[in-house]
């Protein structure tokens, strides 16, 4: 069972995510590499949005595979290249992200660099899911 820890006293996360997850009795955990955000076609679409979807797409084709549920999902990590239009380029990521996990909270990193492996990739996302 997984369950947010949110102890009085310390500050709020900065958006829709949890600080810490919790996890008692899982019997089962799902690790993924980073995924980058090329369709099932290896197409990697122009914007960070679509290659943001893309990427939840394949996560919660992940998940299904696995037989994990969206609640599942303990933690994230994202990599986002930084360019000028970095607030936009979050925004947009941040979107995808809550469009695929609604109300769900997870534990969440999100880190900027410089560039990824190849250089069309604008994202990069990694999930830990417990059930």
């Amino acid at each position: 069972m997984n369950q947010v820890i949110a102890p009085a006293g310390v500050s709020l996360p900065a958006a829709n995510y949890a600080l810490a997850i919790g996890t008692t009795g899982a019997a089962r955990w799902l690790h993924t590499a980073g995924i980058v955000g090329g369709d099932a076609d290896g197409v990697v679409p122009p914007t960070i949005g679509e290659q943001a979807r893309n990427i939840w797409r394949t996560i919660g084709k992940l998940l299904e595979e696995a037989s994990m549920p969206v609640a599942s999902i303990v933690a994230v990590t994202t990599y986002v290249v930084a360019a000028p239009d970095l607030e936009d380029r979050l925004a947009a990521v941040m979107q995808e992200r809550d469009r695929f996990v609604e109300s769900h909270l997870a534990a969440s990193t999100l880190v900027t660099v410089p560039r990824l492996v190849r250089e069309e990739w604008f994202v990069e996302i990694a999930v830990i899911a417990a059930r």
